[in-house]
């Protein structure tokens, strides 16, 4: 496997801007790599061909940045009207989207060309790509392994080549983990930086953000540039960068960021050998490079906080499923979803509105304490994971928990609870370092500097002050010019 970092998205929008190809001969070919490539990685779910044709031969992009570049979006919440929407759900198998999501309006503006959708698990909950209802997707570094979730269709897409960048969003991970899994560049920005809505104005309390993913540096700060926004709409909202991302990476001198690092895991999992290499290898260089770096974990009980994230998933479950209910006008029962999500519904039932309200407080408590360790640490480092990617076949619950989980209705709410934990625990060991900014509201990339033995990508992990998305810009612009990105 090699990823050809010189032709990424706006090496190819230069070409379209100086006439050298045009929109509709891209978008055939990025068909003809989907026909030809997808068979082996399940990467896209659904394609607009007929329409991505038309809109490249007859729209104007000559005032847009990207010119008429193809890209996909994510099957879940990047809608595009009259297309499916079904959030890789059995019980939305048959949904089609009403309207156009801002965040994909915003990519049209930027003169993409949307023409198709990619995999993710269903309802994003997972840290693999593996939905019933359309299987699984597979990693193009090798076939057998997962290439991460829930932006994991994003991921295979463009490391196989389909399209240079893809609609990604991350509520957990979601970006980074598929990042780290497959050797791409995966930001995820501040809280309430890129579009949301229409029809609603967070997502999972602030915790989860659209963006994308990417294969350079300079690709990912573009994209900043044309989908940084303030929403009147939102509940959320961060400043404007006025200097621009790219102009800003591409012209401005790298800061020497003093820099904490650790390879401790938040839930005190065990944490892979080639992990703590990615990370102490990433530290050498820094420290080559006059950086100062300094071993520090920030005093946050990752445990209490993943319990409060928990309590988020399964009460923004069992609203979703309510409404769902609402509208079908009929009950629902564990035919209708993964038992997973059929397990977080029935948890989330049972939690009062003082448990929900008492699991945010927790996030704005650890939201301070990074606040504070920022004061001293510029930016901070951690593995993005803490192994490579698990194989499609890995079994990551018990028959204990299954059994559990098909009975989940009778259990008491304090052993709900304890089953949420348990049935995510085994996946949670592997990718326990994403969650925290998520719920802090700080940005953090997954940058692709480590290679396995096996032959598996692992990625470090840099997370900065709330709208400081320019600083990890810089330390990964710096880190790709030195040759560190693997190939």
């Amino acid at each position: 496997m090699k990823i050809d970092r010189n032709n990424d998205g706006l090496a190819t929008a230069k070409k379209l801007h100086d006439h050298e190809v045009t929109p509709f001969e891209l978008v055939e070919e990025a068909f003809k790599k989907i026909e030809a490539q997808n068979p082996k990685w399940n990467a896209v779910i659904h394609t607009r061909k007929e329409k991505a044709l038309e809109e490249a031969k007859n729209k104007d992009f000559s005032n847009t940045l990207f010119g008429g570049l193809p890209i996909l979006v994510k099957g879940l919440g990047q809608d595009v009207a009259d297309e499916p929407s079904t959030s890789g759900s059995r019980l939305l198998k048959n949904n089609y989207a009403k309207y156009t999501s801002n965040f994909t309006k915003a990519l049209e503006k930027a003169g993409f060309i949307v023409i198709g959708q990619t995999n993710t698990p269903e309802f994003g909950f997972k840290n693999i790509t593996d939905p019933s209802l359309y299987g699984p997707t597979r990693n193009p570094w090798k076939a057998d392994y997962s290439p991460g979730g829930s932006s994991g269709g994003a991921a295979a897409s463009i490391v196989s080549n389909m399209v240079s960048i893809s609609g990604a969003s991350d509520g957990g991970g979601s970006i980074r983990i598929p990042a780290a899994f497959s050797g791409l560049v995966g930001l995820k920005p501040t809280r309430g930086r890129t579009p949301i809505g229409p029809g609603s104005g967070r997502g999972w309390q602030g915790a989860s953000i659209s963006f994308v993913l990417t294969k350079t540096m300079r690709d990912t700060a573009a994209m900043m540039d044309v989908l940084q926004t303030v929403q009147e709409l939102a509940a959320f909202q961060t400043p404007l960068f006025e200097f621009g991302y790219l102009n800003t990476l591409q012209k401005s001198a790298p800061k020497k960021f003093k820099i904490a690092y650790s390879f401790i895991s938040p839930v005190h999992g065990p944490v892979s050998s080639d992990a703590k290499r990615s990370v102490l290898s990433t530290v050498d260089w820094l420290r080559q490079k006059g950086y100062e770096v300094v071993e520090c974990t920030p005093n946050i009980d990752g445990v209490a906080l993943m319990q409060s994230y928990y309590t988020m998933n399964a009460g923004e479950t069992a609203a979703m499923m309510a409404n769902l209910e609402q509208s079908l006008q009929r009950s629902l029962t564990i035919d209708d979803m993964e038992l997973m999500t059929w397990t977080l519904y029935n948890a989330g039932k049972s939690i009062s509105a003082a448990t929900y309200s008492n699991s945010l407080a927790a996030w704005d408590t650890a939201a301070e304490t990074m606040a504070q360790f920022h004061e001293t640490y510029d930016l901070y480092l951690t593995p993005t994971t803490a192994d490579t990617a698990p194989l499609i076949e890995a079994k990551l619950q018990t028959d204990e928990q299954i059994e559990r989980m098909k009975r989940v209705t009778e259990l008491a709410p304090e052993e709900q609870q304890t089953l949420i934990w348990d049935m995510f625990a085994k996946s949670l060991d592997i990718t326990p370092f994403t969650q925290q900014a998520n719920l802090t509201g700080q940005p953090a990339i997954s940058l692709p500097v480590f290679l396995t033995e096996k032959g598996l990508p692992l990625g470090v992990q840099f997370t900065a002050p709330k709208g400081k998305e320019d600083w990890l810009l810089s330390i990964g612009y710096e880190m790709e010019k030195a040759g560190l990105f693997i190939q």
